[in-house]
This record gives structure tokens, sequence and C-alpha cells, in this order.
């Protein structure tokens, strides 16, 4: 069937802030669906109110509305625009809510607007755990027993009826919220309460547990002829019991007999098409019995893209997305091309001749007094995949992309020796199962204990046992007498060149020099979705060690773009931002792009965004391997972040060009000691401080700084072990603690300005000339960090005499820090006069909010004069200023229940939301005003 001619115009439904359960793969998602169908020469009106992604920029749709996901801001786009449908397949649950809402209030049926890529009964059934379950009974379709429960009393006769352990879940919520594995009938009350509480229509699904189940996942595609293909198989390393979002997952499947993965296939498309009639994307997750029966039951159906299939979309190079557009639109599946291959169908199921392994990334650190046990309820903040020929490679290369100060899966002189903190750690997962996993089959733990206390396929942990075993084998050697074939094992199973050093006692650098001079390199290989049966037109590679590169390098110009590793708090989606329009910029001044990253959900990681992707860690070995094949002119390091700003110093040693701002500027700003030189060279007030590298300097320090004083580590993002501290014992407690995790790291201590306003300033520098493109105030009191305030831009009631310090200082700064490039600049304001709290010559976390505020491409500009193409003065800067501009951030408290909601310098913020006010007389901005302006829990 060609495409429905009769739509012209369809709104997309975005996924709002980010939060924990639904980040930025929906972003991912949306911006793919939307240049898909803009190239249909259908007009796309997006609403989302997430200023930090780029699926809200112009680049990416006609229309895009900064607005809050509510029905009064559907009918005000409905009211400008003539739409003919509404895609809410894109906006994860956020979107569908909103839909289901609308439709409820009868505003599609009014607007004469279509409901496109879902059936609204297929979502009624499918978040109905009853209804679900009796369509599943129908088919013929094993479930585990469970009923729901609409009220305690009926929840706890059930719970009398199944016996525990007992899974009690909330109807219609996202990432497991209200869910939790009961093995306790004591914990059975509270958690029955808090699960109907979360519920928006105050019902649970209460199952009798499934612990040690094997958990699988399959993403399929269906089109208006019925036709169905299966995308990707997904496995779970961790069983039944812990959140998908919070597993280990493998694709393709491993464990799985050809037989039971062909039932499970049938199966998925049989509960897809009885759920409802629609062209698009769906989710199918089952458990396995972990038994030679391999008995299969249906877990849940998700009819719309989800988080995994971002995950899925990367792992093939299949554009699940973008083909799930088209459908939605009317094109059946042999009518459209495979993006990749370009020659055949996308009726043309992938096949993977590499394996690839994902990791979730927790900031457990964040959240003082979190329960880090892992569960039913989704805790991680990101994730991060590795592509490798085999899965040992694969899960070396997640590891390694994980950045927590691990060169790997072990081999790194960090493991865990003391058995009983490894067997609680077992049998309690946490974010750190995966290395105690190989701690203790290193320690010598049986392994009928460590599956007994894991339920872990023994695939997957003989797997890990066959690389201690190449460990040993390597440690029995020294530089000179490692055999070249022992290190090209070692290499094809993924291991760093650190690791191998650490086994040999010797220097990653002479590791390096021996694997050169035995030939033994990298080559890349293309992800090509038919394991190079077909010629594959899309260049998107990951490395391994063989003998055949399939990168071909052109003759063109290059520039590399570092990305910015996994989300965490701190360093999240905006980043990502940037890096993508950094990209833009540089095809637009010529360049050949080439893109580094390591993270499934982004967009910087689509197949289409640089000329170039490279699959790969943003891990010094891989990054420097990528340099020497491309030859670029050189790196530009600015946008991602800390990740790829800690890689700038080995950049410079190395004689690699860093675009934009150098090396010495970078660390000049991130050195306190030589910063405060400039600031008092310039005549710039700071607060007191000192540098400390123990406990007793601190102590020493404080005498002469006096309390209360901000204590924090050099070098971090998001505030990280940032604290405020009032008295010499707390002072040593947090120095101590800061070391332990940190070690060698230097300790900033600052005089504290309690009391004073904050006020942070973003600018764009080539070395001679400063464009300052918003001066942006917090609503709460210094104290809190500026990623957890609310903030207006522009400033409410600074006045013109503090505006003026703030705007010559920032200038001020820029130059003399040489920046080329973005800036980002912090003040404390007291008493009228300004303090610089830092700066920062990269692209921050408030660069995309003032962006989508004044409608202006801020970072393609910066991009363009770090790459040297462009002086300040060459832009015409036309920002358009009406009224106030509020950032909102967004919390994932309720992940949390147990801690204490309390603010502070240390950013605890998973996403933030943009409200417009026309004057600050408008109610929201008053109510915020009085509650945050004095108060400091949220």
């Amino acid at each position: 069937m060609p495409k429905d001619n009769s739509i012209k115009s369809i709104l997309i439904i975005g996924s709002g802030p980010i939060v924990i359960g639904q980040a930025c793969e929906f972003d991912y998602s949306g911006s793919q669906a939307s240049r898909s169908l803009r190239e249909e020469g259908i007009e796309v009106t997006l609403i989302n109110s997430n200023p930090a992604t780029i699926m809200t920029d112009k680049v990416v749709a006609d229309n895009v509305y900064l607005k809050p996901l509510e029905p009064d801001s559907i009918l005000e786009i409905l009211e400008k625009h003539k739409i003919d449908a509404v895609l809410p397949t894109m906006g994860g649950q956020t979107g569908l809510n909103l839909c289901i809402k609308c439709d409820e209030l009868g505003i599609w049926e009014e607007h004469n607007v279509k409901i496109i890529g879902v059936d609204i009964n297929a979502i009624e059934i499918t978040e109905n755990r009853e209804a679900f379950r009796d369509l599943m009974i129908e088919i013929g379709i094993g479930m585990a027993p469970q009923e729901a429960a609409k009220s305690f009393l009926q929840g706890k006769e059930i719970a009398q009826e199944f016996g525990f352990p007992l899974c009690v879940r909330a109807s219609f919520t996202l990432g497991g919220a209200g869910a939790s594995i009961v093995h306790d009938p004591a914990e059975f009350d509270d958690l029955l309460e808090r699960g109907l509480q979360l519920s928006p229509i105050h019902e649970v699904m209460i199952d009798k547990a499934l612990l040690g189940w094997k958990e699988y996942e399959l993403e399929l595609l269906r089109d208006n002829n019925d036709n169905v293909v299966i995308i990707c198989s997904i496995e779970n390393f961790d069983p039944m019991g812990i959140h998908t979002g919070d597993s280990i997952t493998v694709a393709p499947a491993m464990t799985l007999s050809d037989t039971t993965f062909q039932k499970m296939r049938d199966m998925a498309i049989k509960m897809m098409r009885s759920i409802g009639n629609f062209a698009g994307g769906c989710n199918v997750q089952f458990a396995v019995s972990p038994d030679e029966k391999e008995e299969i039951i249906a877990i849940e159906i998700n009819p719309r893209v989800s988080r995994s299939s971002a995950l899925a979309s990367k792992a093939t190079g299949y554009p699940i997305a973008k083909i799930a557009a088209n459908l939605a639109i009317g094109y059946n599946l042999d009518e459209l091309n495979n993006q990749i291959t370009k020659t055949t169908s996308a009726l043309f199921e992938p096949t993977l001749d590499y394996v690839i392994v994902k990791i979730p990334r927790w900031n457990f650190n964040k959240f003082k007094g979190a329960n880090r046990e892992l569960g039913l309820q989704m805790k991680s903040v990101g994730e991060v995949m590795g592509i490798g020929r085999s899965f040992q490679e694969a899960l070396q290369k997640a590891c390694q992309s994980l950045e927590i100060n691990r060169n790997g899966l072990g081999a790194d002189g960090r493991e865990l020796t003391n058995q009983n903190q490894i067997l609680e750690s077992l049998e309690h997962p946490s974010w750190n199962r995966l290395f105690h996993i190989y701690d203790a089959i290193k320690l010598g733990i049986p392994f009928k204990t460590i599956q007994e206390k894991t339920k872990i396929d023994n695939w997957f942990l003989r797997q890990i046992e066959d690389m201690i075993h190449l460990e040993r084998r390597i440690e029995k050697h020294n530089l000179d007498s490692l055999p070249k074939e022992l290190l090209f094992e070692a290499k094809q199973k993924g291991y760093a060149d650190r690791q191998v050093a650490h086994l040999l006692r010797c220097l990653e650098s002479e590791v390096y020099k021996k694997r050169d001079g035995f030939g033994i390199n990298r080559v890349y290989k293309l992800v090509d979705t038919c394991a190079a049966e077909f010629e594959a037109q899309t260049p998107y590679y990951y490395s391994t060690f063989e003998y055949e590169n399939e990168s071909n390098v052109s003759d063109k110009k290059k520039v590399v773009v570092l990305g910015s590793g996994p989300n965490r708090i701190g360093q999240g989606i905006e980043f990502d931002y940037s890096c993508v329009h950094g990209v833009l910029a540089a095809k637009e001044c010529g360049y050949e792009t080439v893109m580094i990253n390591c993270n499934p959900e982004t967009v910087s990681t689509d197949f289409d965004t640089a000329d170039k992707l490279y699959f790969e860690p943003v891990f010094w070995e891989h990054i420097y391997d990528i340099i020497k094949h491309e030859k670029p002119e050189g790196v530009i390091v600015q946008l991602g972040g800390q990740t790829a700003l800690k890689l700038a110093e080995k950049l410079q040693r190395y004689g690699i060009k860093i675009f934009g701002t150098s090396f010495d500027a970078l660390d000049l700003a991130e050195d306190r000691g030589r910063f405060s030189e400039v600031l008092e060279e310039n005549g710039i007030p700071f607060p007191k401080y000192g540098v400390v590298e123990s406990a007793e300097q601190a102590l020493e320090l404080s005498d002469d700084l006096g309390f209360p004083l901000l204590v924090r580590p050099s070098y971090v993002l998001g505030g990280q072990k940032m604290k405020i501290v009032i008295n010499r014992d707390e002072l040593e407690h947090h120095v101590v603690d800061i070391l332990n995790e940190m070690p060698g790291n230097q300790i900033l201590l600052d005089h504290f300005l309690g009391g004073a306003i904050e006020a942070e300033a973003d600018a764009i520098c080539d070395g001679e000339d400063v464009y300052i493109i918003g001066v942006m105030q917090h609503i709460e009191p210094a104290g809190i960090h500026s990623g957890d305030s609310y903030a207006l831009l522009p400033p409410y009631n600074l006045g013109d005499f503090v505006m003026q310090q703030i705007i010559d200082i920032t200038k001020k700064i820029a130059i003399e820090l040489k920046t080329v490039g973005l800036m980002n600049i912090q003040f404390a304001i007291k008493d009228d006069k300004v303090y610089v709290i830092e700066a920062n010559p990269r692209a921050s976390r408030t660069v995309p909010f003032i962006a989508k505020a004044y409608d202006e491409p801020y970072v393609n500009y910066a991009a363009k004069v770090m790459l040297g193409e462009k002086k300040v003065k060459d832009f015409n800067f036309q920002p358009k200023k009406n009224g106030y501009a509020i950032k909102i951030p967004v919390f994932s408290y309720e992940k949390f229940p147990e801690i204490k909601k309390e603010l502070g310098p240390e950013m605890k913020s998973t996403g933030e939301a943009i409200r417009f006010i026309d004057n600050l007389k408008d109610p929201f901005f008053l109510k915020i005003y009085s509650e945050r302006n004095m108060h400091l829990s949220r």
C-alpha cells in the first residue's frame, strides 16, 4: 500500500524531561521519526517540554512547541495548525498517556485528527494488566499466575491465595514505578499501598514471582498488510526479578535453543496481532524456564517504540523509529529500503555477525541512603553499548565505556577479595554485581554457589571464567616473553592495553609498542544488518582484531567529535545536543565528520548524523587508534562534557590538534590556583579559597578561610562529591570520603558566601571578541547546585550595576583564558558585588536551554568558531527576547522513596523542562519564587 496522501501534517508528542525510566532514547526515536516524515514532504509539528534535546531543535521539525505536555497545549497547537494525524508512539509512556487523555476528552475527534502508529484500544489492553492477562489466556499464551487488585483488601486476599514470593506491579506506570518483589509478608502491606497510590487508575497486578527464570525481549515491526519482522532478539544477562532497564543485556540471544526461539517468534507475532490492528513498532518481553523444557511465559507487550528500540536500532543498524513512522503513514515494509544497504527492503530481517552488550549506568552516589539493590523498579540513569565479534570482546568494551574508573572487567588490581562481601553482592545485586561475579570466579568460589545466588545462566559465567584463565596464562610471562598469539587472543577478547600491562607488570605504552611491533592492530567492521551478505552503504563501524579492514579512509579534510558517553546526573542529553550541532556545523564548513561515542540512546550515534560513526568507548586506546586510522585535521573536545575534556591532555601530549580552546586554557580553568591568579591579576573578586591534598591540610587551611566552606574535588561535573561543611568534623570526614573515592585528586576549599544570589553567563569567544548569549539568575539562594535550581532567562532582579559587572567579568575572563568556542561562568552576588565561583571554557548544560529560549543555534556558531571558519563578528545574532524563560529541574525521587529529598551543592536532578512567561506577575513564577527562594528541599 502506498503512502496515505491525505496526511499532509503530523503532530509528534515528545516524552518530556528526562526521568529514570524514560530517557533520551525517546528523543532519539522522535528525532528520527520527524526527519523521516519530513523527507516524505509531510509538515511535522512537535510538542515537548524538554529544552536539552536535539528533538526540540528547529533542525528536526517544521514547528516546535516547547510547551507543557497537557491537553491545553495540544488544543493551542490544533487551533494554530491544520493537523491531519498524531503520532504518539515516539514519546514513551508520557506521549501515550497524553494521547489517551486527549482521546477521552474528544479533542482528536473534534479536530478531525487521526491517531496513527498505534491503536488506542491496544494501549488500554496492554496497560490494563487484567485485560491483558484475559486476552493472553484467550489466545493460548502462557502467563504467570496473576490477578488485579483495585483495593488494599483485594490485594491481601490475592497474596493469601498465591503465597510468597510475589511481584506487585502498578498499572499505567513507567520504568517499573511501584513494582517490587515481596519475599517477606511483613513488607507486603506497605508495598501494596504504594503500588495502588502510584497507579493512575489505583490498580496493581499481583503475580506469582518467576525468580530465576531467564528474560528475553523481541523487537517487532508490522505493516498494514500484516507483514511482521523481528528486528532483534535481546537476552537479559540478569534473570527475572531485575528490571530490564537495570539488566545487562546481550544481542542476539546467546543461550536460547533455535526451537524455543522460533516458538518465541510465533508467540510474539500472535500477541502483536491480537492486541489490535495497527502498523508500527512493538516490544514483547518473555520469561523462559532455566531448564531443558525452556517453557515460555509472556511478561508484557508495549505497542510503541520502547526503551529497547533505540538499543535494537543501534545493535542492528535497522532504524526502527524511522521505519515505524513510515509504516504509520501507510507504507508497507516491502516498499521501504533498508537504510544501511540501500538495496534490500525493510522486510529483510537483520542478521548479526557480531555481539552487542549493553550495561546500565547508575548514579547511586548522588542519592545518599538510597537502597542500591536492583529489582523490578528501574534505577539506572543511562547505559553504554559495546560491539565485538564475541560476547567477551563486547563485554570488555562495554565495561571500558562506563567511566567508573575501571579499565574493563578485571585485570586492573581493583578486585574485591573479601568472600563474605562478594557472596552478599551476588545475592543482593547492585551496580557492581558483574565485577563481583568476576571476583567470585577468580577467588575460587564454586560455580554452583555463584549460579544459585545469581541465577545467571552458566554459559555467561563460563565466558567470564575463560577470561580469567586467559589472564593467568598472560601473568606467567613478562613483556619480553609474551607470545604474539597470546597477546592477539587477549586483544580479540577485548582486553585493553592497560589491562594487559597490569597483568605483565609494565606500562600501557610498552604493551602498545609491543603489539604494534607484532602488527596486532585494530580493524574496523561495518554494522550492515546482513552479516556482509549485501554491500552496506552507511559508514557505521565498530573495532575488532582481525585482518580485514572495512573502513576506507577518504582524502577529505576531517574532524573528530568526541561524544559524552553514558548519560548520568550532571552530564546528560544536553551534551549530546551540543555534539550533534558540532557535527552539523563541521559538515557545513566542508569537513568530513567522524563521531566517536558509546551511548545507544542518543542522536549522535544515529547512523546518519555524522559522515562516519565509530561506536566505540570514549576511552583513550580506542580514540587514538581511530585518530591514527582517519588522520583528521583535529578533534573537538569542548562539546562532550567532562568525558571528552579528560582526554584533552593526552591529545596534546600526542601532538593531536584540539580545535578551539587549547588544553592549557582548559586546564587553567580547572586548576584553581592558576585560575585564581588570573582573577587576581585582573581585579576580579572571588571567594577566599585553597587547594589541599589531605585531610590534615584541609583542617589547617580552614583556620584561615573560616566556616562555612564549600568542599569539592577538581575535574568533576555535576557537583560530584561537592558539599557545604560547617565545622572541622564535617570537613575532615568529607575530605577523607573524597580521597577514598578519588585517590590523588586535588580538593578545592572555598569560603562559602551564605545568603548570596547565584547567576551564570554563557558566551562565545574567538580569542578576540566575546558575545554573551545569555545570563541566567537562579531563584534558589547560593548553596543549591545550578543544575538543581530553577532559573530565569534573562535575570529578574539583578539590576544594571550588577549586570554590567557580570558582562565585564565574562568578557575579561573569556579573553584572558584565550577561549575559542563556548564559555560558562558562574557567579555569586552579595551586597551588589559579583564574585566568580568558577569558569568552564566548554559547552555547558545551559547552552541548549538558552538556544531554545532565544531561538538561535549557538552551538553551531561556536563550533564554526572552534574550527577557525568564523569569527564572532561574522554572525548576525538576533535572539528572540520576549518575556522570560524558566528552567525547571526535574527529579526522579519516586525511585528512591527512602532518601531525604534535600538539595545542596551536588546535583541530583535527572532532567529539565522549560516554561515561558510574559512577565514577573505570572502566577507560575510567583508560586515557585515564594516556594524556592527560601526553602532548600524539593
